[in-house]
């Protein structure tokens, strides 16, 4: 059986979507699987609608792999893994006689640390800029920066979790309002809505409708940029960046880090301030209870704590007469 790269792949994600996965999700499958076949058509100078799946070999895909190995050890496993899967559909398919991919070396992913912005008064920093809005923008739109970052710091969204709520997302009755989310893999879950920020979402709904007159119906994006349109990934990491600039805490955020950042500050806060790794792996819709246990396990406090229950710093203190600082 002879079957072209480009009809595999399309088979492969034929047979993927009853999974229903999300439109992200699905870009970052087809940012892999272009990834790879950029290098395979230049190891071997053919298209990839000239390349037969069974022609590729371990060693093709080696020099492929070798050709993205100066990105992160992350891109180049997930990419790992995407090739894997496609691999192994074609397998079942019983295209291909086995997977190459098994001799193909996948990069460990070290432990990442949560990237919390740090600071003791970073965040309220943050609020208050934000409350204000953007100061050299264009068009200032405070309402909804405002509302934007609130919602991210209280509800622990991905980026691409807050771009996905529509109007119908906020749900509940006034005062008990929930927000649903659809996360990865398209799981749904639920966050509390705290009266604070329902009203800073409905003021901000009530801006909207000064500046774009007319019904928003309930299938609408919740938040949309400056010409009405659903906010875009790209204008979302910009304006959470510019107000990180304006509130002067640029610095505090974690390299490689913006959006992700007030995810992981939400957790990391709630984890210091004693929720159960139970309750975090329902508010932030991790798959695995382990993803979430590194915002429990220690927070740099308690870490700070435990080291100083050493019995040498309690001896060191009572010899030199210091105080103690616990």
């Amino acid at each position: 059986m002879v079957t072209g790269l480009t009809e595999a792949i399309d088979d492969f994600f034929l047979a993927r979507m009853p999974r229903k996965h999300s439109p992200h999700t699905l870009d970052a499958y087809r940012r892999d699987l272009a990834a790879i076949i950029a290098e395979l058509e230049a190891v071997t100078g053919q298209s990839a609608d000239q390349l037969e799946v069974s022609n590729l070999d371990v060693k093709m895909l080696r020099h492929a792999f070798a050709g993205i190995s100066h990105q992160s050890a992350a891109t180049v496993s997930r990419t790992w893994s995407t090739w894997n899967q496609l691999f192994a559909f074609l397998v079942a398919e019983q295209i291909l006689p086995g997977n190459p991919m098994a001799a193909i070396e996948k990069p460990r992913v070290p432990k990442s640390r949560p990237k919390a912005i740090v600071g003791d008064d970073s965040i309220e920093r943050l609020i208050v800029a934000a409350s204000k809005g953007r100061q050299g923008a264009r068009d200032p739109w405070p309402e909804r920066d405002f509302a934007v970052i609130i919602t991210l710091l209280t509800c622990g969204l991905r980026l691409s979790e807050l771009l996905d709520l529509t109007m119908r997302s906020i749900d509940g009755a006034p005062g008990d309002r929930v927000i649903g989310v659809r996360g990865k893999g398209n799981k749904e879950r639920t966050v509390p809505l705290e009266p604070e920020v329902e009203d800073i979402i409905n003021t901000y709904i009530e801006s909207r409708l000064r500046r774009f007159p007319g019904r928003i119906a309930t299938g609408d994006a919740l938040f949309v940029a400056n010409n009405g349109e659903p906010m875009k990934r790209g204008a979302l990491q910009y304006l959470v960046d510019q107000l990180y600039r304006e509130a002067g805490i640029r610095t505090k955020v974690p390299a490689g880090a913006l959006v992700h950042a007030l995810r992981h500050t939400f957790a990391t806060s709630l984890a210091r301030n004693g929720a159960s790794g139970t309750e975090l792996q329902r508010l932030l819709g991790h798959e695995s209870l382990a993803t979430t246990q590194r915002y429990v396990d220690a927070t740099a406090r308690e870490i700070r704590q435990a080291a100083r229950s050493n019995d040498a710093y309690r001896a060191l203190r009572k010899t030199t007469g210091s105080a103690s600082k616990d």
